[in-house]
């Protein structure tokens, strides 16, 4: 490993701290790497809107927040530098990476590991972004609370839609589980939980055309997709979990290999850039889960680790 005159040069730059991040910040700090993470939002990714977490080795449950914490934690008392800031451009140099944030600064490093993981996507309908923190959330962890004793509507079939839901039924006083299909892409464990809760009711076949309200959301309108009726359904909220899109903006000017938007790399979580490294969410993966990322955060952390020495 060559030394460098330049005392602020990192050797591994980690943008996104979710799970995949801070674990690859956990193997970068441990082999004693100048590492710092930049992270716009709460330590923790999508972990700190998550209530329970029960498939995570090592605990059999524990709340979204109270893990992100720990991986927090862990990685700060490593000496991992946590910056709260957001990249908007990365340039590739002869031997480093030069990394621009919106607050300003500019941060040299000799390896980068991308894990922005995604940002989800919105139903695209009229009066979801005008009563967007009126009634119409991403979040039901933040806000499922102030729905308490009232109803609301959840739209998805995957993971995301049907664990928020299982959430939001100790608030609501009904829960309807609106799905463009007529199954869900859930395990029936998981999904059995749904399915035994009294104040569900499933819409099958069907999609929410759009959302009602002045100050506040007032309603839904569903259209059945087969046979086209339209019903108003009264809600005080409503929560989409339709998928999400990998953040990868930044990127751009790097030409990084993708498949439908997401980053692909080889086996080790090499991208088609030398000395950046992708994990978790952001990239090609069948199953996007808590101890996948973790799992790509360990492995990117480590070969970045093996790149920097190398050097």
């Amino acid at each position: 490993m060559k030394k460098h005159t330049n005392e602020n040069l990192k050797d591994i730059l980690i943008i996104g701290g979710g799970p995949a991040g801070l674990t690859a910040g956990v193997y970068a700090a441990r082999a004693g790497m100048k590492t710092i993470i930049l992270e716009k939002e709460a330590p923790g990714g999508k972990m700190v809107k998550t209530d329970t977490i029960e498939n995570y080795p090592g605990f059999d449950s524990i709340k979204g927040p109270d893990l992100a914490l720990k991986m927090y934690m862990q990685v700060i008392n490593l000496g991992a530098e946590f910056v709260y800031d957001e990249v908007i451009k990365i340039e590739k140099n002869e031997e480093t990476f030069t990394v621009t944030t919106r607050n300003g600064q500019t941060i040299e490093s000799l390896s980068v590991i991308v894990a922005t993981g995604t940002l989800e996507n919105k139903l695209g309908i009229p009066g979801e972004d005008q009563l967007y923190g009126k009634g119409v959330s991403y979040c039901a962890v933040c806000d499922g609370a102030f729905h308490k004793g009232n109803p609301v509507a959840i739209v998805g079939g995957g993971y995301s839609a049907v664990e928020e839901g299982i959430y939001l039924s100790k608030f609501v006083s009904k829960l309807y589980v609106v799905v463009r299909k007529d199954h869900f892409r859930v395990d029936s464990v998981t999904l059995s939980k749904l399915e035994q809760l009294e104040n569900v009711e499933f819409i099958m076949n069907s999609v929410v055309k759009k959302v009602n309200g002045n100050d506040k959301v007032e309603s839904v309108e569903i259209e059945n997709v087969i046979s086209k009726e339209v019903k108003t359904v009264p809600v005080t909220g409503l929560f989409p979990y339709i998928g999400a899109t990998p953040v990868t903006q930044f990127l751009e000017n790097l030409n990084l290999n993708k498949s439908e938007g997401y980053l692909t790399g080889d086996a080790k979580l090499k991208s088609n850039v030398k000395g950046l490294f992708i994990a978790g969410d952001v990239r090609e993966v069948p199953l996007r889960q808590i101890a996948i990322a973790a799992g790509d955060g360990a492995l990117a952390g480590q070969m970045a680790v093996n790149y920097v020495q190398e050097l």
